[in-house]
């Protein structure tokens, strides 16, 4: 029995044995498996090429009409009617307000009277001076006489010509009770109602009226980058628009572009000293008079014309600890270095490189993170449009 025991634990021991050194083979590597023969890291690279580049500079601004009119009266008295609805649209000459007119009217009448009377006056004097002109050839009346005569009839046109000039006031007068639109616009809010008493050229305005379409566009730039951009088209580095005027496009204080573009239309001609700026106004077409004045916009203005631009996509460009722009380059021996450029701004998802880089350099702008400069690297084109639609890989298999 013990025997027999003895030869089941000597069985036991042996598989036990054999089991071990199965799985210890096992787990030894070969020479040249997979553990040793994955091979350099694969990134994904871009080959830079110069492209044109519209260079645009995103300004804030405020929304201005085009013309605004204050409405105040030219004459006093008390409102009887009010001829508009605030809000609406009103062309230039429309009634706006009507004046009691009674005093006015009584003027011009008065006005009409005087002349009337002048006229008369006038014209005896004038028969008065013919026959005295023939008298005294005769020496019928004395010549003072005949003076006295010629210049109480001069006195009478000039009285003519005063009542003229009297009755022409108070006809004026009479059409300023009758306040009217001095433009074409849309009017605001009345400040008065009628039974008001209004005085000639008061300080409070009775109505605003605002252009709407077009409307400027009121923004502001640093003297600083204005001289930069003057420099630049100065020396060839940047081109015009060729049309004389930049394009302005506008995003809405929501975020939202607006969907009409604009045209730059004037610069300042001096620097606000507060604030190193200088002011542009751009016009816009507002058609639908979604623009309001006062409002907050941020207009993108173009600034030129780039002819050799080198674009890195931003995610293959990264900053060291002094602050520095820095890329990783494939070079010919596939072995990646690190180059400091000079990233002078983005544009859209990339950065605008003016110095470091060249065409034709190979720029890793994925799998940064498993590489380090003088790593061998395999390259693979990168794919940008994969890694902005969210597809798993943005690296496209050659």
């Amino acid at each position: 029995m013990r025997v027999t025991n003895y030869f089941q634990m000597l069985a036991v021991c042996c598989l036990l044995a054999g089991l071990l050194t199965t799985t210890g083979c096992k787990q030894q590597a070969p020479p040249g498996g997979a553990a040793g023969g994955k091979g350099p890291p694969e990134v994904g690279v871009v080959v830079l090429k110069p492209e044109q580049v519209v260079l645009t500079t995103e300004l804030t601004g405020r929304i201005a009409a085009q013309m605004v009119a204050e409405v105040r009266p030219q004459v006093g008295g008390i409102v009887k009617k009010r001829l508009f609805n605030e809000g609406e649209r009103v062309k230039a000459g429309d009634i706006l307000y009507q004046i009691d007119p009674a005093t006015f009217q009584a003027a011009v009448a008065s006005a009409k009277a005087a002349l009337a009377k002048a006229e008369a006056n006038a014209f005896a004097l004038r028969k008065k001076t013919d026959r005295y002109r023939q008298l005294v050839a005769i020496n019928a009346v004395s010549q003072q006489e005949y003076d006295d005569t010629s210049a109480a009839f001069n006195q009478a046109e000039a009285d003519i010509e005063n009542g003229k000039a009297v009755l022409e006031t108070a006809k004026i007068n009479l059409a300023y009770t009758r306040v009217t639109a001095p433009i074409d616009g849309v009017i605001g809010r009345s400040s008065v109602t009628p039974g008001a008493l209004v005085t000639a050229n008061q300080a409070a305005a009775l109505a605003t009226i605002q252009q709407l379409d077009p409307v400027f566009v009121d923004v502001t730039q640093a003297s600083a980058e204005m001289l930069r951009l003057k420099r630049s088209l100065a020396s060839g580095e940047l081109k015009g628009g060729g049309e004389g005027q930049a394009r302005v496009r506008l995003l809405l204080e929501d975020g939202s572009p607006y969907p009409h573009d604009g045209l730059l239309k004037f610069s300042e001609v001096s620097v606000d000293q507060a604030t190193g700026s200088v002011t542009l106004r751009a016009q816009f077409p507002n058609p639908e008079r979604m623009l309001l004045p006062g409002m907050f916009v941020r207009a993108i203005v173009q600034e030129g014309v780039r002819e050799q631009g080198m674009l890195v996509p931003q995610r293959g460009l990264s900053r060291n600890t002094a602050g520095k722009a820095t890329v990783l380059v494939v070079g010919g021996n596939e072995t990646v270095e690190q180059r400091i450029v000079s990233a002078e701004r983005t544009v859209a998802d990339t950065w605008l490189v003016t110095e470091g880089l060249q065409a034709g350099d190979r720029v890793v702008v994925e799998g940064l993170q498993r590489i380090r400069p003088g790593a061998t690297v395999k390259t693979v084109p990168f794919e940008g449009k994969a890694a902005e639609s969210g597809s798993p890989s943005a690296m496209k298999k050659p």
